[in-house]
């Protein structure tokens, strides 16, 4: 049976950052704002005052300090608070497309692999900029890929999803060579003006290459010793923007229309079904938490992969078994957990074992076991 193999990460990385102090002070302007506007109704007790924000309080909430972003101008506008960026024309490339190709590049160059070799692109992220002609397929032509492209959603775990897809039909001889990308705009979903979740998401892409090992050239690659995925349904984190929204009537601004969580319910539920997935899943492959070296998991937040990682090894994780990135890009949506592994993989040794996890709305979560190694 042939067996895939990981060949090569690439990541975009958008030019615009945004710090806690930045973002706070733009949120408490228009608290302020709101609270003056509607300061009878305050006073007479009718409306609460909007609370401030702080960067102790998103630190201590999440883990996050700041979040690289697509367009900084919008989100920083106490009128607009939401990202800027122009529609574009039909003949151009999109914005995930254009996020895309940078990823896609860097993994194509890292796996030295053409793109005219890739079988099979796989374009999967939480929200997708629109419905058809597929994005994948857009990328698979700026690229100039061969075979088939198509896009997925499984939320914050349509990476993992994607990459097990890939894989299988690597295995299965299908394809010889895949391409997962993952260009997540999450400024675009994100309500600037709730304060509990206002400082959470970032914008990025990711891409890996996914090949059979018998065509692979790269030095170093990843074996894929398994995968695993699991959906339970849950209405804990949800966005209500679709379709349907015009034949319903519904208001295409109201706040369901955006990122909406219970954060506390999201926690008590996610955290014991994705420890139990990886340690299951290890139990699968006959190994156990104690032989991973690594942990790559989805950057949500940082109490939630401590715990996580705390169950599956079994001791509290150090930062070089379970890396955090969620500090500076905070929450990507699909591709946290792929950029945690493209930015902390080279130090490992052959035959180091680790964890790809994903977890998020749905609920979903994917688990992909993978093994160092070399040609």
């Amino acid at each position: 049976m042939t067996h895939a193999v990981i060949t090569g990460t690439g990541l975009y990385t958008p030019e615009h950052a945004i710090d806690n102090d930045a973002l706070v002070a733009s949120f408490n302007t228009w608290v302020d704002s709101e609270n003056a506007r509607h300061a009878e109704a305050i006073e007479r007790g009718e409306r609460e005052p909007l609370a401030h924000s702080s960067t102790e309080f998103i630190v201590k909430a999440s883990g996050i300090h700041s979040r690289y972003v697509l367009d900084a101008e919008g989100i920083l506008d106490p009128e607009r608070m939401r990202p800027r960026l122009p529609q574009r024309a039909n003949d151009e490339h999109s914005i995930q497309c254009e996020m895309g190709l940078a990823a896609a590049r860097e993994a194509l160059d890292r796996a030295q692999v053409a793109a005219s070799d890739i079988d099979l692109v796989i374009v999967a992220c939480s929200n997708l900029e629109r419905s058809y002609p597929a994005v994948a397929v857009e990328l698979q032509a700026a690229l100039g890929a061969g075979g088939y492209a198509f896009d997925m959603n499984v939320a914050c775990s349509s990476a993992t999803f994607a990459i097990e897809t890939a894989a299988n039909a690597v295995g299965n001889g299908s394809v010889k060579r895949a391409l997962v990308v993952n260009p997540e705009i999450c400024s675009a979903h994100l309500n600037f003006r709730d304060r509990d979740s206002h400082f959470i998401f970032g914008d990025a892409c990711t891409a890996i290459v996914i090949e059979a090992d018998d065509v692979a050239i790269a030095t170093s690659r990843f074996e894929i010793l398994g995968t695993r995925l699991v959906t339970r349904y849950s209405n804990a984190i949800r966005n209500n923007a679709g379709f349907l929204n015009r034949v319903t009537d519904s208001d295409p601004l109201a706040e369901d229309k955006l990122f909406v969580q219970e954060g506390r319910r999201v926690f008590k539920e996610v955290c014991p079904m994705v420890a139990q997935l990886i340690i299951d899943h290890l139990a699968s492959l006959q190994m156990t938490g104690d032989q991973l070296t690594r942990l790559w998991l989805h950057q949500a937040n940082r109490h939630m992969n401590d715990l996580i990682a705390r169950r599956v090894l079994g001791a509290d994780p150090t930062p070089g078994q379970a890396p955090i990135i969620l500090d500076r890009y905070a929450n990507t949506s699909s591709a946290g957990s792929i950029i945690a592994l493209h930015l902390h993989h080279d130090d490992l040794a052959d035959g180091a074992l680790g964890v790809v996890c994903s977890f998020g709305a749905g609920y979903s979560a994917g688990s992909i076991i993978l093994r160092k190694a070399k040609k």
